[in-house]
């Protein structure tokens, strides 16, 4: 196993990884919308904040050598249903390769969080 790790998107606030390595498959923690230069969430709407949550994991991606085009599922978390529509519409400028998905609304989302993404990538 290999653990993945970049200053360009937020530490962990917990005691897990930013993605692990696993012979060819990859597993990506949730990301939420923390600003890694900030520390914190910046953004307020559902829509900027779905953008930071696919920058951050472009950047864990990069960091591991591989893109969004190699993500084959992803697990989401809305805070709110209503905001499906609009995250999905986020989404779908960053996850072109159209993932195997399941997306579902939560109570509560660390940090108060308005979404949260997961992903896990094949990679060759």
């Amino acid at each position: 196993m290999q653990v993945i790790h970049t200053d360009k998107a937020p530490a962990a606030v917990g005691p897990y990884s930013q993605a692990i390595k696993a012979g060819n498959t990859l597993y990506l923690s949730g990301q939420i919308a923390i600003n890694p230069a900030e520390g914190k969430i910046v953004a307020t709407t559902i829509e900027e904040q779905a953008e930071q949550c696919c920058r951050n994991i472009e950047a864990v991606l990069k960091e591991a050598g591989t893109d969004m085009s190699k993500v084959v599922k992803t697990t989401c978390f809305l805070a709110e249903i209503a905001d499906f529509k609009a995250f999905n519409e986020v989404y779908a400028k960053h996850f072109i390769s159209k993932p195997a998905r399941s997306c579902v609304a939560v109570k509560d989302l660390p940090a108060g969080a308005l979404c949260e993404i997961e992903a896990i990538v094949v990679t060759e």
